[in-house]
């Protein structure tokens, strides 16, 4: 998806999952849970706060923009050049809840992040789904 007024593109993934929005928040807000499908992290939800996600391969800076409990929550993500934001909706569906996964701000001359970025969220969703499935 391309952003006509910045000509900056963004990675979506949409998921459906049986599950209550509270039940998805806590995995993408407790530290203990995000490290489980994502990354290991200092992570506060709490607007402002300054935080780290480490893997292997280095790490990636970010700071929490936007928090809206069990419905929306934002945090740049900051690595090796590459600024963009990470913005997860959650939105009360009939059978549990839709998640949206959105990380815009890919520049043309970022075709390497941007790949790596589509390559790399269907993982960590799955992850996501493989938690959810095993977690009260």
């Amino acid at each position: 998806m391309t952003d006509s007024s910045t000509g900056t593109r963004s990675v979506v993934m949409e998921r459906q999952f049986p599950y209550p929005p509270e039940k998805i928040w806590r995995a993408l807000t407790q530290p203990q849970l995000i490290e489980e499908w994502l990354m290991k992290n200092d992570f506060q939800p709490r607007v402002g706060h300054r935080f780290e996600l480490s893997g292997d391969w280095g790490s990636v800076a970010c700071k929490v923009l936007e928090i809206e409990p069990n419905r929306t929550l934002a945090y740049s993500w900051e690595a090796k050049g590459l600024e963009s934001i990470v913005t997860w909706t959650l939105t009360p569906s009939a059978t549990g809840t839709s998640l949206r996964m959105e990380q815009s701000g890919f520049h043309a001359d970022q075709e390497q992040f941007y790949q790596g970025a589509r390559a790399g969220w269907p993982g960590f969703l799955a992850s996501l789904e493989q938690l959810l499935a095993r977690t009260d």
